[in-house]
């Protein structure tokens, strides 16, 4: 059955125990394969069975979830939709923690200065009691009331998050508070400052860290804002501007110099140099005439440019790489299965901690005040918001770091994966070289092939059936030198070793020598010739016509500028490099000297590529695969991590983990810094995490009470200290994960 996959924002969401109550319910939907929520993008990656379910019935799951999500409608951009809805929320919470500070502030001015007499005897008259409660009433079910429907969803669903704690906390203080005020208590304090000014800070820390979580999703935007609103086309001969979701396939557009490109297309008419920083992260413009491929969101340089349309809308290049960044930002890594699974447990346990706190203190001083107070220090410093958004946000920047320089990964498992790479095997033609093999030699051997013109005639009308680079190359000299081809017969290609047909009803092969031996036929005359030109690095390709040893044919493909430099950059990060080619040993040892390989596996069949991939990880090795040809993609597939190069075939980028839009090795090497960026940033988020609860839960619950040498605020920890350091907590984390964004990149 055709599985799709959609990413739809949702809404409501408080903690990552809200993000895993939706996985819940979810995967309870008949039709969904699997189901994501990440809590720091506020997004939901579900894949289902179109046949079997719909994207309704996925909302109604997550809306009787006591949640919502904006649906994808056609007619509204869903970006903007989502950023609508991000919008909404911070502006919701700018105005309820407003209404917080504007209550509880004179409400713990007046309940200050009354506890230290600076305001008279006035201040303890029973009215200004009554005056605290119509003061904290306001924070506490208007400010507050998200607390109380977030713990109610939550417990519905069979679970408890954050919201609980902060309602049960503020609630205790609240409601103790109310209950000595109707039950005439004059000599009890009451402690609606408390209850109000927690609410009021953990408000404060949910605006800033809705504010501080929409810039960890600054890459996507910063890609959407790369489409142009209109378009430029030709209709009937005359020039109109529409509407970008208007251009249609096969429309007839102009982009002016300094505009960006509207949509992917070949250019019919016009040079310029565009700028494609953007796809592929590399600075330097790229020549363009007609014929060649112009992507959406590339800028125009100083030529007009005339192309047609091939693909618009959700197909471009561009959309596709949004597409793949935000399904990279909305899966989990391996490492968040932790911080799962110690949330799922957390707030069960806190709330444990906090009546066995309260039971301890009320049990040796007899005093239940002082009891309830460190109850509600436990509960409210008890943050499961800071170990929900360590990995997430952490992903979010290093993928959208990843984006801005060419590096697209598919999932946060291979940005994670990355990380633990000891061998990079690379292949050869279009990943270590140019990948544009052109012909050196021509050599003819017999009366048959008397000239050059004659054996490159014969080599490339057998060849003209081929798809192989080597043949491509070898057309394209006949071409170039303006030689008829003659149409080939009963064409067989044998997987990269060589091709064979009739011309003009005699049989003739071309291939690598060790394949004609194989078949019997004797090269011995040329075997000289073939050894001298192989140690030069040249790909040799024997031409036999009807069994007869007719001539030789050299094809060589130089090297990438950049290889050199990235493969010793790899092996200064301790990685070990092995080339993979279906090329001869000689061939490929010519290359390798020159570029510092570890390790040559020479004339590898295509079928054969994986299982050497296997052999490596064997031995206990994580292996990326470098490659770019549809030949590549099984050994891509086996790979721990497979990067394929952007500029390679389809099957090769579907197959591959990671793609590296800029075609070099270079993506290489920034990919692994990327990923290592990213995951230290994931364990420094960890550690804060675990540590900060560790730590605080246990001097909230006044285990430092008796030891003098601690500051008074330590050893006795006012829950509104405990509420302040709580909000600080997740906004330092996701501050954490934003230093990606600055981070140097190799």
């Amino acid at each position: 059955m055709i599985e799709q996959k959609i990413t739809l924002p949702v809404i409501g969401m408080t903690c990552a125990n809200c993000a895993m109550n939706i996985e819940k319910s979810l995967k309870k939907v008949h039709g969904v394969k699997n189901a994501n929520v990440n809590f720091a993008a506020e997004q939901a990656l579900v894949e289902y069975i179109p046949s079997i379910t719909s994207i309704n019935d996925i909302i109604s799951a997550i809306t009787k979830a006591g949640y919502g999500a904006v649906h994808p409608d056609d007619l509204i951009d869903v970006e903007d939709a989502e950023q609508a809805a991000r919008k909404a929320e911070i502006k919701s919470q700018t105005r309820k923690f407003a209404v917080g500070v504007l209550f509880a502030l004179p409400l713990f001015l007046l309940s200050m200065g009354r506890d230290f007499n600076l305001i008279g005897m006035w201040s303890h008259q029973t009215w200004v009691n009554w005056l605290f409660l119509f003061l904290a009433t306001p924070v506490q079910f208007y400010t507050g009331w998200d607390f109380y429907t977030g713990g109610f969803k939550s417990l519905k669903n069979r679970s408890a998050n954050m919201d609980v704690l902060v309602a049960m906390g503020s609630s205790v203080a609240y409601f103790y508070s109310f209950a000595i005020l109707i039950f005439h208590s004059p000599g009890d304090h009451v402690y609606f400052e408390t209850s109000a000014v927690i609410i009021t800070l953990i408000k404060l820390g949910k605006m800033l860290e809705s504010r501080t979580k929409g810039k960890t999703g600054g890459a996507i935007r910063k890609l959407i804002g790369l489409r142009p609103k209109t378009a430029t086309i030709i209709e009937k001969g005359v020039e109109k501007k529409i509407s970008l979701n208007l251009v249609k396939k096969d429309d007839t557009v102009i982009v002016r110099p300094g505009e960006r490109i509207p949509v992917d297309g070949i250019v019919i008419e016009g040079k310029s140099a565009v700028d494609e920083s953007m796809l592929s992260g590399e600075p330097l413009p790229v020549d363009k005439k007609a014929g060649e491929q112009v992507v959406a969101g590339s800028i125009n340089g100083e030529g007009l440019l005339k192309f047609k349309a091939t693909r618009v809308g959700k197909e471009t290049a561009l959309a596709q790489i949004i597409k793949l960044v935000q399904e990279a930002q909305g899966s989990k890594a391996p490492i968040q299965a932790i911080a799962d699974r110690i949330a799922a447990i957390f707030v069960p346990t806190v709330i444990i901690i906090a009546l066995f706190t309260f039971a301890l203190w009320w049990g040796i001083t007899g005093e239940f005040v002082t009891a309830i107070i460190r109850l509600v220090a436990v509960l409210v410093i008890a943050c499961p918001c800071a170990l929900g958004l360590a990995t997430p946000t952490a992903i979010m920047a290093g993928t959208g770091k990843g984006a801005e320089r060419g590096v697209l990964f598919k999932n946060s498992e291979a940005l994670e994966m990355t990380t633990k790479l000891n061998i990079i095997v690379l292949d050869k033609t279009g990943t270590i070289t140019m990948g544009k093999p052109a012909v050196v030699d021509v050599i003819p051997f017999n009366p048959g092939c008397e000239t050059v013109e004659n054996l490159l005639k014969l080599g490339a009308s057998v060849e003209k059936g081929s798809e192989h680079p080597l043949g491509k190359a070898i057309v394209n000299e006949a071409e170039k030198r303006g030689i008829n081809l003659l149409e080939p017969k009963d064409f067989k290609a044998s997987g990269g070793l060589g091709v064979e047909a009739r011309i003009n009803g005699i049989p003739v092969l071309l291939g690598k020598p060790k394949w004609l031996q194989e078949m019997g036929i004797n090269i011995d005359k040329a075997r000289d010739k073939i050894d001298f030109l192989q140690s030069e690095g040249k790909t040799v390709m024997v031409l036999i016509q009807n069994s007869e040893l007719c001539g030789l044919i050299a094809v060589s493909d130089t090297l990438k500028p950049e290889s050199k430099k990235a493969i010793s950059q790899l092996h200064n990060q301790n990685l070990s490099v092995v080339m993979l080619t279906g090329d001869n040993l000689q061939t490929a040892q010519a290359i390798a000297s020159e570029v510092n390989i570890d390790k040559i596996f020479a004339e590898v069949l295509p079928e054969e590529k994986s299982s050497k991939i296997k052999e490596l990880q064997k031995k206990k090795n994580k292996v990326g695969m470098v490659g770019d040809g549809i030949n590549d993609a099984p050994a891509l597939a086996q790979a721990d991590v497979g990067l394929a190069i952007g500029t390679g075939t389809d099957v090769a980028i579907e197959t591959a983990d990671v793609i590296l839009s800029s075609g070099s090795l270079n993506g290489v090497l920034s990919a692994i810094s990327i990923s290592k960026a990213t995951m230290n940033t994931v364990r420094q988020n960890l550690f804060f995490a675990f540590f900060y609860n560790i730590m605080l839960i246990p001097i909230a619950a006044g285990i430092l009470y008796p030891f003098d040498i601690f500051p008074n605020f330590l050893r006795q920890l006012h829950p509104i200290l405990a509420a302040l350091a709580m909000a600080l907590s997740s906004i330092s984390v996701v501050t954490n994960s934003l230093r990606l964004y600055n981070a140097k990149i190799d």
